[in-house]
């Protein structure tokens, strides 16, 4: 199988090349960063420019995103023109993107997913689980990154906020609350609150808590490496290939649905 990857030069693009290579069902047909980034012409593969994707799909039978919502969706354009799957693990798409997404996915098969661990996606499926049973508790999500990330919250957070929100009966929408900051911050009844730390070199993690009277049950998930997300991205990968178009996510890939 040969394997293109968008930001190859990030933290996230590093791990994945380093998965790849290690993988023997795998050939790494290009590794792309942005024109002038300091890292092309550099590593191991060479990393190229994104001028070259177009040609470089052409020789390739998916392609892995982790770069931003702009770019992301400029190299999937290409895909989508070269007829080749996508996993996409960028996140911080406004609704708009999304929606861009969910067309392409009409003419390829995408992978989209906020995180692509199998611990995270199990977490989604056990806080779905838990509110459905305990719907008249408290909510809360708190995530937890690193000081360079730059999307907050982050899309693991907001996807349980999400996950959580539907398994009551109601939309992120209406009652999503993202950090608070008044002098009158009482709780309003079914308030799903969502709060962000950015600290040191945290890779990742995600709490959520079900507070009802006289205890609480915590449901946690923490990263120790980003190479958990990256072994789930090539899984992905791999899965995706010969898929029918479509929007799938870790879910599918992991068979959890």
């Amino acid at each position: 199988m040969k394997l293109a990857i968008c930001g190859a030069a990030g933290r996230m693009g590093q791990s994945i090349i380093a998965i790849a290579k290690e993988d023997s069902e795998i050939q790494i047909s290009g590794a792309l960063e942005f024109e002038g980034s300091k890292a092309i012409g550099m590593g191991s593969p060479i990393i190229s420019s994104v001028t070259d994707l177009e040609k470089i799909l052409k020789n390739t039978d998916a392609l892995i995103d982790f770069t931003n919502p702009e770019s992301a969706l400029k190299n999937l354009d290409l895909a989508v023109k070269q007829k080749v799957p996508v996993v996409i693990g960028t996140t911080g798409f406004s609704e708009e993107q999304k929606k861009k997404i969910y067309e392409a996915s009409k003419i390829i098969p995408i992978v989209f997913s906020p995180n692509m661990s199998v611990g995270v996606n199990i977490l989604f499926k056990l806080v779905e689980e838990a509110a459905k049973k305990i719907p008249d508790y408290d909510i809360e999500v708190v995530e937890l990154h690193h000081n360079k990330k730059k999307d907050s919250p982050s899309g693991t957070a907001a996807k349980l906020a999400e996950v959580a929100a539907s398994s009551i009966g109601k939309d992120i929408k209406d009652v999503g609350v993202y950090g608070r900051h008044s002098a009158n911050s009482a709780r309003k009844k079914d308030e799903i609150g969502v709060l962000s730390v950015r600290a040191g070199d945290i890779v990742g993690d995600h709490t959520v808590y079900f507070v009802g009277p006289g205890e609480r049950l915590e449901l946690t998930h923490r990263a120790h490496s980003r190479d958990t997300f990256a072994a789930g991205a090539v899984r992905a990968a791999k899965w995706v290939v010969g898929k029918k178009q479509g929007l799938y996510d870790m879910s599918d890939v992991l068979s959890l649905k």
